[in-house]
């Protein structure tokens, strides 16, 4: 191993003794080698090799948002599969599982769409793998022909997209100018962007003929969001619970390990005003656009609405949105006809399909012929895909090579010495942009980390407005580590200013011991602009909920030279929003409101429409 990665050189760093990584190790080892887990169930691998059983690792670890959304998230990732693929804890019995349709290598995922000319088909899905600089969406000159630059030099295997960067690349006309945004649910002018009293005062600008920088935007939203009120159109949509959705495996799929599932939401009550679920107005658009896909060949809408896009649409023959209850009569799963019965079928089955894995097949999927022949069977894919791990990254070599001038794909000037440094072939670890922008200053001023979580109830900013749930959370506090606390001198309920680089906002704090020594933490899209939301002006989200956003800039540290770079992961695009760097102190006795103050935004529905405004759900099971 790399000196630099040994237990006494990273102690400091980490903040974990040399002692205390060497026993994690030295556990983690014993674990899975010396208390393996035994099934006793053949099995044949994709090789034609026979096993007699089943050898579990029991160690398992999984890394998310916590680990991804920092600068170096990628390869920190990679890290900790590699450590997974050494102890062999893959896909075993006590160890990291795959949940259908997964695994997939990804040469079995489309590249992402080119849209060559406008009015026409792109040649593929706006998202997907690419595997080389000659999968890249650029221009001849090498600019990103993305508006959030995904696909492009700046972030090359951005599989999710880089959405965080819609508006600013907007409002900067780069890589281009835009004449509409069309927007949906994610609430991009509050909670699900950094910098968000700058991207509103993008979304207000104006150019020097008096004309909005960003000429028009549409949006479609339940609620009375922040992002409607900067919208030229609404389109209002319907709740959960007034509308046909579908937790496909094609999407975001609900599988267990052990079994293929997906779902669907049915309309339990009738909307009572002018909305329209935005499934089936997009079908409804693109109908009236023309679009392949969503026209017969006379020209006529070939889906009357989202309900029976669910039950007619096929990816191709025999696979679509849902899995579950498929054929003439219902009995297949996976592969099979349309069923017009079919949504009736989920709903008499309580909404849900699933059907158990083979006993068999069940572990070591990435090899298991068992597994590879039932997921064929299922439509996952056409053929067996089974996958190698891999340790080194041909793909990332590639980069490299274009960075250092060598191959027909050459990399451009400003991010030639970052692909150089971090598109490794192997994992390898290096510090989060934003600190490393800031150097020494990092520590000295801004010692401590700040991250934002997004609450089950407001994973998108839709639902907090539910009644029963306002009860619980109308505000969040910032949770800060008692040592800050005591180091400070805050206790809880005290008021505080926390500030970053780009900002500084004034907060409620709460004391919390079970959290990380120098990580302040609080909610996410708890707090409301006012006027928002229908909500008093005066309500506690307005008043006491804040946002961590107004301290995270889109932009790195030094990016005030005219050469934009995202505040994200330089390979995936990912948004950087946990390589937040603050200082804490605290307020000096006043009005507990939290700043900055957005201002109160007019709204289609405002407080004073909805009733007398008392909240009173639940007050009959009261005594």
């Amino acid at each position: 191993m790399d000196k630099a990665y040994a237990p006494d050189a990273v102690a400091e760093a980490t903040g974990v003794s040399s002692a205390q990584i060497k026993a994690i190790a030295a556990e983690l080892a014993r674990v899975a080698f010396d208390e393996e887990i035994v099934i006793e169930q053949p099995w044949t691998d994709f090789k034609g090799e026979t096993h007699d059983k089943m050898i579990g690792r029991p160690v398992s670890m999984h890394a998310m948002r916590g680990i991804s959304a920092h600068s170096n998230g990628f390869q920190t990732c990679r890290a900790i599969h590699l450590l997974q693929i050494l102890l062999g804890s893959i896909e075993c019995p006590g160890g990291f599982r795959f949940k259908p349709p997964y695994p997939k290598p990804s040469t079995a995922h489309p590249a992402p769409g080119r849209i060559t000319k406008a009015g026409e088909a792109a040649s593929g899905p706006p998202l997907g793998y690419i595997h080389g600089p000659e999968d890249l969406l650029v221009d001849e000159a090498g600019h990103p022909l993305r508006i959030d630059k995904a696909y492009s030099w700046d972030a090359p295997f951005s599989a999710h997209g880089l959405m965080h960067m819609v508006i600013s690349n907007a409002y900067a006309g780069d890589p281009y100018p835009v004449d509409v945004l069309f927007m949906y649910m994610a609430n991009m002018s509050w909670n699900s962007s950094m910098n968000s009293g700058g991207v509103m005062e993008m979304l207000r600008a104006k150019d020097e003929t008096g004309n909005y920088v960003i000429p028009k935007i549409i949006y479609s939203d339940a609620y009375s969001s922040e992002m409607v009120a900067f919208a030229d159109l609404i389109l209002p949509d319907t709740t959960y619970l007034e509308r046909h959705d579908c937790i496909s495996l094609l999407d975001r799929p609900i599988c267990e390990t052990d079994a293929v599932a997906d779902s669907i939401r049915w309309p339990v009550v009738q909307p009572d005003r002018d909305v329209r679920g935005f499934q089936s107005v997009l079908l409804d658009l693109g109908a009236r656009l023309g679009l392949p896909g969503m026209t017969n060949e006379d020209g006529s809408a070939k889906f009357a609405d989202y309900a029976d896009y669910m039950i007619n649409h096929q990816r191709k023959p025999g696979i679509g949105p849902l899995a579950g209850f498929r054929g003439e009569k219902g009995d297949q799963s996976g592969r099979g006809e349309p069923n017009p019965d079919q949504i009736d079928r989920y709903i008499e089955n309580g909404g849900f399909w699933m059907e158990e894995i083979p006993e068999e097949a069940k572990f070591y999927k990435h090899a298991n012929t068992a597994y590879q022949d039932w997921a064929v069977e299922k439509g996952f894919f056409d053929a067996p895909q089974p996958v190698t791990f891999q340790l080194w990254l041909e793909p990332l070599a590639k980069f490299q090579l274009a960075a250092e001038g060598k191959g027909e794909f050459k990399a451009p000037d400003h991010v030639k010495d970052k692909i150089k440094a971090h598109f490794t072939p192997l994992p390898a670890w290096y510090a989060p942009y934003e600190g490393a922008a800031l150097c020494q200053k990092a520590e000295a001023v801004y010692p401590y980390h700040a991250i934002t979580q997004r609450p089950a109830a407001m994973y998108h900013s839709w639902g907090s407005q539910n009644a029963w749930l306002r009860q619980i959370h109308t505000h969040n506090p910032l949770y800060v580590p008692g040592p800050i606390c005591d180091e400070v001198g805050l206790s809880d309920g005290d008021w505080a200013w926390v500030s970053s680089h780009h900002g500084r906002i004034k907060v409620q704090v709460s004391r919390m011991e079970a959290v990380n020594s120098r990580t302040l933490w609080t909610w996410n899209a708890i707090g409301k602009r006012r006027g928002a939301w229908a909500l008093s002006a005066d309500a506690p989200e307005a008043k006491k909920g804040f946002l961590l956003n107004h301290l995270i800039h889109e932009l790195l540290p030094g990016s005030e030279d005219g050469l934009r770079m995202s505040n994200s992961d330089p390979i995936t695009g990912q948004a950087a929003w946990y390589d937040l760097r603050v200082n804490i102190e605290k307020a000096e006795a006043g009005e507990g409101v939290t700043e900055p103050i957005t201002g109160t935004q007019e709204g289609p529905q405002k407080a004073s429409d909805i009733a007398d405004g008392a909240l009173r759900y639940g007050q009959e099971w009261s005594s």
